[in-house]
Parts: structure tokens; sequence; C-alpha cells
């Protein structure tokens, strides 16, 4: 059976934890920052992880991570 491939966009924007979750970065970061509260964007820069209903559609996304 041939390898499967992974989803490009997803490969860029998520990594596997040791643990087998997915983290990714928080949207929202980029630009037009002074219009947020210091609160949201503290809450921006923690880490995301991949919710346990999603990850079976993740793992056809990325089959090797």
């Amino acid at each position: 059976m041939p390898k499967l491939k992974s989803h490009s966009g997803a490969k860029k924007r998520f990594s596997a934890t040791g643990s087998g979750k997915l983290a990714y970065r928080k949207a929202g970061r980029g630009h037009l920052l002074t219009c947020k509260s210091p609160t949201r964007l503290k809450r921006l820069r923690k880490t995301g992880y991949v919710d346990c209903t999603l990850m079976d559609h993740m793992k056809k996304l990325l089959p090797y991570a």
C-alpha cells in the first residue's frame, strides 16, 4: 500500500506533542493589536491543543503525526 500524504496546510500549523496531542498557535496575534485588551492578548499567547472530538479527523490530515 502506498504512503499516505499529509495535508500541507495542517503540516505547517500543527505539531505533535510527546503525549500524542496536537498543538497549535492561536490566531489573532498578527496585527491590529491596539484594539485588543491585554487580557485577550495574554490568552492568545497560550498554546492551543486540538480537542479530542476532532482527533479522528486530524489523524486523516496528519497520518504520521
